[in-house]
């Protein structure tokens, strides 16, 4: 997990590389997705919707192939200045890449966010993958309805069912995607799986994990900054430096927890996450601060890198 300049080699004849949108309503099951394409956790996942908030991408490389996923935040209508921002982000996503996964929950429908997708799909002419998520789900009788709706409203070029937690479906999801490609170089060096760097990720697993523990509102009004990692000379241990940022001295109260319970078992569980992935001692600090009305502030958004 680096962040480095793209490369952009000269691909070998025959090899094919491009640049794929993941994109849907909220709560699709997209990140989850993007991490098993990958086989290995690069973006987080709550049940909640709205857990992503910015363009993350992942790079799978093959023999033969660099395909970069843009998983995006969910696609939605809102008045809020932050999820505007974040909408933003999912469209302007559209503009570079070669393909589109349009990523469905057939549990759970958003029929007029599907077709106001759709109406912005088919103004980018970009090649669309339609794929029906959660199939674990649902009986497939319920599939073929399902299939003959969506394909009356876009030409997608395939219709691919699949349980993306179940890895069911994905073989065939990438050999579509592929097909898709174009011939051409190699942008990442192939040991890269994304272009998110270790602070930002650590930032997003700490704020996964308040996702998953806080109710209400205290998920959504908060964000983390990560300093640069220490580390000792030999580079065993690795010291993290962090502060979540919250908009009210109440929520800083619920992050922080009685007796400080809730911070503490935020930090244990990001922890023990890390010390699966990496090879090191980690040392994990977290601060809780108050940055009043931060979501509604251009300047806080432009920080933490929603506003270019």
């Amino acid at each position: 997990m680096e962040n480095d300049q793209l490369i952009t080699t000269q691909g070998k004849e025959g090899f094919r590389s491009g640049f794929v949108a993941i994109i849907g309503a909220p709560n699709t099951g997209k990140s989850t997705l993007l991490n098993q394409l990958l086989g290995q956790k690069i973006a987080i996942t709550t049940p909640k919707p709205q857990t992503t908030r910015q363009q993350i991408r992942g790079i799978l490389t093959g023999a033969n192939f660099q395909i970069v996923f843009v998983d995006t935040p969910g696609i939605h209508e809102s008045k809020h200045l932050l999820n505007k921002v974040i909408v933003d982000w999912a469209t302007k996503a559209l503009a570079d890449v070669d393909a589109v996964l349009l990523v469905v929950d057939i549990t759970r429908r958003w029929p007029a966010t599907e077709l106001a997708i759709l109406d912005l799909l088919k103004h980018t002419g970009k090649p669309v993958l339609l794929v029906l998520n959660k199939i674990d789900l649902v009986a497939k009788e319920n599939l073929l309805p399902i299939i003959n709706e969506m394909k009356d409203f876009f030409p997608f070029e395939s219709i691919i069912p699949i349980s993306a937690i179940h890895n069911e479906g994905l073989a065939l999801l990438l050999d579509e995607t592929m097909r898709l490609m174009p011939e051409g170089p190699q942008f990442y060096d192939a040991t890269f799986l994304t272009d998110q760097t270790k602070e930002m990720f650590v930032a997003e697993l700490i704020r996964e994990k308040i996702f998953l523990m806080a109710e209400e509102e205290v998920p959504y009004s908060t964000f983390v900054e990560v300093e640069p990692f220490e580390f000792t000379r030999d580079r065993k241990t690795i010291t993290i430096h962090a502060t979540v940022y919250v908009e009210k001295p109440s929520q800083k109260g619920i992050i922080i927890g009685k007796d400080a319970k809730f911070i503490r078992k935020n930090k244990r569980l990001v922890l023990e996450e890390l010390k699966q992935m990496w090879d090191a001692r980690i040392e994990l600090d977290i601060w809780v601060k108050v940055l009043k009305n931060w979501s509604k502030d251009q300047k806080y958004l432009k920080r933490i890198g929603l506003i270019e």
